[in-house]
């Protein structure tokens, strides 16, 4: 309900959005989605969701950690073809809605989020209000079809319900907050807090997880990082190719 209330918030304020893209990501989280619940969710413990997601989450921050000056630095977004944006979004959303979010329940919103600032180099402000939008889809369409077909856990509506009142006041006012205390500030708070709840679960879970298991999150940790940075070098590739084009055209 967070990222809902912060979608009708973003849309009535008219805030620029990378359509094209997000529309692709849209029709293939419609798609992913239901596919990766029926298909995939089943067969992954529940301790490995919960691992899946602080590995993911704490790749993300380490490489917002690393990279902050560069990606809160750009402005507009490259100018690629729409048929080229729907496309990429509409991979990106189908591969992410029937792994990670069908099986953590979050993870579109990265995804796109990714592709937008490492290839695109989009602005935050066209990148994060298009990653909220596709994020607040994913959850809608997941629990919907959990609630059809699967069940959901008991105990989820009961949460749903005490934290309803909160997330739907305190995602729009964080939009709010955002602006006045600026971009980089906030993402590296939002950094550190990814990578702190990596190390807190790893902690936390070390018993169940043992050696073996902390080692093999942190060598996912360290795959998922290397390959934000590969999507950064490709960006950088098809963005220094595009500029040729439009010198020389």
């Amino acid at each position: 309900i967070g990222m809902t209330s912060a979608s009708i918030l973003i849309l009535a304020r008219r805030q620029p959005l990378a359509w094209a893209m997000l529309q692709g990501a849209l029709a293939g989280a419609t798609v992913g989605v239901p596919l990766g619940i029926f298909l995939i969710a089943p067969l992954v413990p529940a301790l490995w969701i919960k691992v899946v997601f602080a590995v993911l989450w704490g790749s993300f921050g380490l490489l917002h950690l690393r990279r902050i000056g560069e990606i809160a630095g750009h402005i507009g977004m490259t100018d690629f073809d729409e048929r080229w944006d729907f496309r990429v979004g509409l991979w990106t959303g189908f591969l992410s809605g029937a792994t990670v979010v069908a099986v953590s329940g979050v993870g579109s919103d990265m995804a796109l989020y990714m592709v937008l600032v490492l290839v695109c180099r989009a602005d935050l402000k066209i990148a994060i209000p298009t990653s909220v939008i596709i994020m607040a889809f994913s959850s809608v369409l997941g629990i919907a079809t959990k609630a059809a077909f699967t069940g959901v856990q008991p105990g989820v509506f009961e949460n749903w319900l005490a934290a309803a009142p909160v997330v739907a006041l305190g995602a729009p006012l964080g939009a709010f907050v955002v602006d006045l205390i600026g971009r980089k500030p906030t993402l590296l708070v939002v950094a550190a807090l990814c990578v702190g709840q990596l190390v807190w679960t790893l902690h936390d879970e070390r018993a169940s997880l043992g050696l073996a298991g902390v080692a093999a999150a942190l060598a996912a940790t360290a795959l998922c990082l290397a390959g934000f940075e590969r999507l950064r070098h490709w960006g950088a590739e098809i963005v220094g190719e595009r500029k040729r084009r439009h010198i020389h055209g």
